[in-house]
């Protein structure tokens, strides 16, 4: 694989803590959330990093994937990814529950859902999560 782009991030602290990239273009205070036995309150975790990264990587897939089959993706679609934390069910640590929630408007549902099948496959995030965790994919 030839890279074409490499960032760089360090955490300190933990799920309580903060994480800023190399560049300093980025910054978050991290706060566990109370629900993971954390303070809760002001501040962000890995899960809505996570989230929020997700949805943005598998919308630019989208994007990506209706420029190649030459098909006009609105300005207002949304990919909206839901990211849950819990214990793994064989009791060795925790997994991450993933549900990706997407907004084509203007397209009809069968070139929709092509379009996302494709973006499922071309989408990085998507790609390294296919071995180790079940995205549930809506087409809303």
């Amino acid at each position: 694989m030839a890279i074409l782009y490499t960032t760089e991030a360090t955490a300190t602290g933990g799920r309580t803590g903060s994480a800023a990239t190399k560049d300093g273009a980025f910054a978050v205070t991290l706060t566990t959330p109370k629900e993971l036995g954390g303070p809760g309150g002001a501040g962000n975790n890995p899960e809505q990093l996570f989230a929020a990264g997700y949805s943005a990587c598998f919308l630019g897939a989208v994007k990506f994937v209706g420029a190649q089959k030459k098909v006009k993706i609105a300005d207002d679609s949304t990919v909206t990814a839901t990211v849950g934390i819990g214990p793994r069910d064989d009791g060795t640590g925790f997994g991450l529950d993933v549900a990706l929630a997407i907004s084509l408007p203007g397209l009809d549902r069968e070139t929709a859902l092509a379009i996302v099948d494709q973006a499922h496959i071309v989408c990085p995030y998507s790609h390294a999560t296919r071995n180790g965790l079940d995205v549930r994919l809506t087409l809303l």
